[in-house]
C-alpha cells in the first residue's frame, strides 16, 4: 500500500516510536504467551509487524518472522532486527509454506475494514499454526470503540516531530484515522497528513470467526495501553485475545 505515514515517512517513527517505548507492551504479550508454551526457542510469526518496535524484545524468547505490507516499514525493521526474517506480504493472502508456535496481530489487524478481510486474515494466520499453536490479536471491538484524539511527540537531531491522529466513526462498520504529521527541522516546517479507513467489528464476530476455526478464547482487557498519548478525556479500550488452536 502507498500511505506515505508507513513509506515516505516511515523514517520517523524511529522518532516518535523508538524501540525502548514498545518495552511494556512487548513485554506483557510475552509474558501472556509464554504462559501457554514449552518450546525452548518458540517460532514467532508477526503479521503486520510495521517497524520492528515489537519484534525488538520478541527476539528475546522467540524466533522471529515478520510480514509487513509496507516497504518503507519494513526498511526500519530489518536495520533495527537484522536478526529477524523480514517478508513484505499482505496478512491476508501471504503463503510462508511453513507453521509457527505463535503468530501474534497487535493492532495491524485493525487495517482489516471488512469482515471478509477479516475473515481471511484470521484464517490465513490460523493456517500458519502448528497444532496447539497460539493466536494473539490486539483489538478493539464496536462497542467499546469511541472517538479519540491522540498526539505522539519525539526529537531527536534538530529533528521535532508531533504526529496527530484523530479517530472518526463513519460507518457501521468503519471509522477514520486521519493523521497529521509536523515535522521541524531547524527553522523549516513540513506538514503532512492522510486518511486510513479501519475496521470495527462487535465482539460477537470476533468470537464467532474463533469458534469457526476451532480456536479456545481467552482474553484480557488491555484498557491503558494508549492513556499517555489520549488527548482530552478520551479513552481507549482494547481488547488481547489469546486462540488456541484445537488439535
Amino acid at each position: 500500500m502507498s500511505w506515505k505515514v508507513y513509506n515516505n515517512l516511515a523514517w520517523t517513527e524511529e522518532i516518535i516510536a523508538p524501540a525502548d517505548s514498545y518495552k511494556e507492551e512487548a513485554g506483557f504479550y510475552v509474558e501472556t504467551l509464554l504462559k501457554y508454551l514449552n518450546n525452548h526457542t518458540p517460532t514467532l510469526l508477526h503479521f503486520g509487524c510495521g517497524a520492528g518496535g515489537h519484534d525488538y524484545h520478541f527476539k528475546r524468547y522467540f524466533s522471529v518472522t515478520g510480514v509487513d505490507i509496507s516497504n518503507g516499514m519494513l526498511e526500519i525493521a530489518r536495520k533495527r532486527n537484522p536478526e529477524v526474517n523480514y517478508l513484505n506480504g499482505d496478512m491476508r493472502t501471504i503463503n510462508l509454506d511453513r507453521c509457527y508456535d505463535v503468530c501474534v496481530i497487535p493492532d495491524s489487524i485493525m487495517y482489516m475494514n471488512t469482515l471478509e478481510d477479516l475473515k481471511a486474515t484470521i484464517e490465513n494466520a490460523i493456517s500458519h499454526l502448528n497444532p496447539g499453536g497460539l493466536l494473539l490479536v490486539v483489538t478493539h471491538t464496536k462497542e467499546d470503540f469511541i472517538e479519540n484524539n491522540f498526539v505522539y511527540t519525539g526529537e531527536k537531531d534538530n529533528i521535532h516531530i508531533t504526529m496527530f491522529e484523530n479517530n472518526y466513526i463513519v460507518s457501521n462498520s468503519t471509522y477514520e484515522a486521519t493523521l497529521v504529521c509536523l515535522i521541524r527541522r531547524d527553522e523549516e516546517i513540513s506538514v503532512h497528513y492522510e486518511i486510513h479507513t479501519l475496521g470495527l467489528f462487535p465482539y460477537h464476530q470476533w468470537i464467532d470467526i474463533f469458534e469457526e476455526h476451532r480456536l479456545k478464547v481467552e482474553e484480557i482487557n488491555l484498557d491503558h495501553l494508549y492513556d499517555q498519548y489520549l488527548f482530552e478525556a478520551g479513552e481507549y479500550k482494547l481488547k488481547v485475545f489469546i486462540g488456541i488452536l484445537m488439535i
